[in-house]
């Protein structure tokens, strides 16, 4: 059933070792150097998602896999780990993970799946490492946009269940936040003013997530409308021969509110 995609990953393999063995760069590359290229191979991916390139989608998986397989690759090199090691783990980790599925627990919403996972992953979690305490947000990583941490650390903590009673109820905490950020702005204390905005964009992000929203994607949309709408005022000046610079913003306001136009049309 899958020959052809296991004939893939072989000849995949293949071209690793002869890379990691005959290329200059590939032999010199290690774990630490390869990691911020792994990171922009990430947003890559994301980025075509966001787009709904598929074509851009299959190049940038393919453009990640690598990186699976050069870690694997330089694993294996060090006698610890190799790529069966890791596909393997992932399957084990899978089925532990999906007792609904392997074994016999329930699960009737993805809701269920969800709180399940996150207790499952929380018991590893404290097997692997018995001496240290590590809670429920233990897993989140210390490196991810702090847009995504937000949202990352809010599903598991109301996975735990330290949610709202019901979704309605994070508006009063909207509301909250947003009266504390114009009273601190009235008092223009910086370091407040910053700490309060951080709690009402966490706040936002937990109201994203409560209906179902990604703030991320959501965000990333707003730029992409901003950059849109910019570029058609960018356009309209230098039509006319004007400096952007130099343009009114009542000029600019009407340039905008055209591009809204175009786009409802």
């Amino acid at each position: 059933m899958y020959e052809k995609q296991l004939a893939a990953l072989g000849r995949l393999l293949e071209v690793m070792d002869r890379l990691r063995e005959e290329c200059p760069w590939d032999r010199e590359q290690t774990f630490q150097s390869l990691r911020n290229n792994t990171i922009e191979e990430t947003f890559e991916l994301t980025d075509a998602i966001t787009d709904g390139d598929m074509d851009g989608i299959r190049e940038e998986l393919g453009d990640l896999l690598l990186h699976i397989v050069f870690y694997s690759r330089m694993g294996a090199e060090q006698g610890r780990f190799d790529i069966g090691d890791v596909a393997n783990g992932l399957c084990d980790k899978l089925i532990y993970r999906h007792p609904h599925v392997y074994g016999n627990v329930e699960a009737d919403s993805a809701g269920e799946v969800i709180h399940n996972w996150e207790e499952l992953k929380l018991a590893e979690k404290r097997k692997k490492d018995r001496k240290a305490s590590r809670g429920v947000l233990s897993g989140v990583p210390r490196s991810l946009p702090a847009m995504v941490k937000a949202f990352r650390i809010s599903q598991k903590a109301a996975a735990a269940g330290f949610d709202w009673t019901s979704r309605e109820d994070v508006w009063e905490k909207v509301k909250e936040e947003t009266a504390e950020v114009e009273q601190e702005i009235a008092s223009m204390n910086h370091d407040r003013m910053e700490e309060e905005i951080g709690d009402l964009f966490f706040a936002l992000v937990n109201m994203s997530r409560l209906y179902g929203i990604d703030p991320e994607n959501a965000l990333e949309r707003s730029n992409k409308k901003f950059i849109r709408r910019f570029e058609h005022i960018e356009a309209r000046a230098e039509e006319q021969g004007k400096e952007l610079t130099k343009m009114p913003a009542a000029e600019m306001e009407l340039y905008w509110q055209e591009a809204k136009r175009k786009e409802r049309e």
